[in-house]
């Protein structure tokens, strides 16, 4: 049975408007994700120039048996965003007796699908979906078997979409959901900054698509009048601040409707809609241990590009 805390349309017009009011425009991340975004990103993720994914993977296959000893018999995975569920695949097939996986994600029709098609791979799991904004109150469901110990699961590089602050508020959320378990994280790793441009700019176009399918999306649901090609993407590293900046840039001077409310863009004004962080492990670290966790086991990749963290809750 899903679960079901998706967040109303109200909602999502509010923030939208909030957000294109202040003074430096920006959007929310999380309202990427509905069905179509989801599948575009999805296609981020298999492009040659988007190493998280493939290298995040490489780590999960090579050290599956470890992780999975860490996290012990009969836990409750609880997966914050997990899309297709493509990673839990590989750590479900390594861990021993779990016992239940919850899927949290934003997107009701992807969440349905992946659920229905691991059920049917994996017929003796229990698995409870939530259909959340997984930084909003909503209740972990009840499993029918024991449970040794609550542990959170973070793939991808998506803790890097956060802020510091934010951050750390929702590493907190995650350490009172799992008192006296853990938390399973993929953290994106510094690198040279041309192989971050490549990530975020693909030959392709796929993430421009992506990134101007919120402006899709708005006008879908909110009936505003976007002109999407007058709008383009534009992503950057910002050393200073340690984060690749996704923004959508306005090509002239235009003016939106959003259900009756006028936003005026300049030539050049920008919707800034996404910030990806990236840490050393130690700075990690230091993030985790503002919000109870200890690092108890990093592995990482050849070149050290990305991390997969095992993070033990001190509370």
């Amino acid at each position: 049975m899903l679960h079901d805390f998706a967040p109303e349309r109200e909602t999502f017009q509010r923030d939208v408007l909030q957000g294109l009011q202040k003074p430096c425009k920006e959007l929310f991340s999380k309202y990427f994700y509905d069905e179509e975004g989801s599948l575009l990103f999805e296609q981020i993720c298999e492009l040659d120039e988007y190493y998280p994914t493939r290298t995040e993977i490489s780590i999960m296959q090579q050290h599956g048996q470890e992780i999975a000893a860490l996290l012990g018999p009969g836990c409750l995975l609880i997966e914050y965003g997990s899309g297709s569920s493509l990673k839990t695949r590989l750590l479900l097939d390594a861990l021993q007796t779990p016992a239940a996986y919850v899927p949290i994600d934003i997107s009701k029709e992807l969440l349905l699908q992946s659920v229905a098609s691991l059920a049917s791979d994996y017929l003796g799991l229990e698995i409870l979906p939530v259909c959340a904004d997984y930084t909003s109150a909503f209740t972990i469901p009840a499993c029918t078997r024991p449970v040794a110990r609550r542990v959170g699961y973070y793939p991808g590089s998506t803790i890097g979409n956060f802020d510091p602050e934010p951050a750390k508020q929702f590493l907190l959320q995650i350490a009172r959901t799992c008192q006296g378990g853990g938390l399973l994280i993929g953290v994106d790793l510094k690198k040279d900054f041309n192989i971050l441009h490549r990530a975020y700019n693909d030959q392709q176009g796929v993430t421009a698509q992506f990134n101007k399918h919120l402006l899709v999306r708005i006008n879908q649901e909110l009936g505003a009048n976007f002109q999407i090609n007058q709008f383009g993407h534009y992503a950057f590293y910002n050393p200073g601040e340690s984060r690749v900046e996704m923004h959508l840039v306005s090509l002239k001077h235009q003016v939106v409707c959003i259900s009756d409310i006028e936003i005026s863009f300049n030539l050049g004004e920008s919707i800034w809609t996404e910030s990806s962080y990236k840490y050393t492990l130690e700075e990690f670290a230091q993030l985790a241990a503002t919000a109870g966790f200890t690092v108890e086991q990093v592995w990482t990749d050849s070149r050290n590009f990305f991390s997969v963290q095992y993070l033990r809750c001190n509370g």
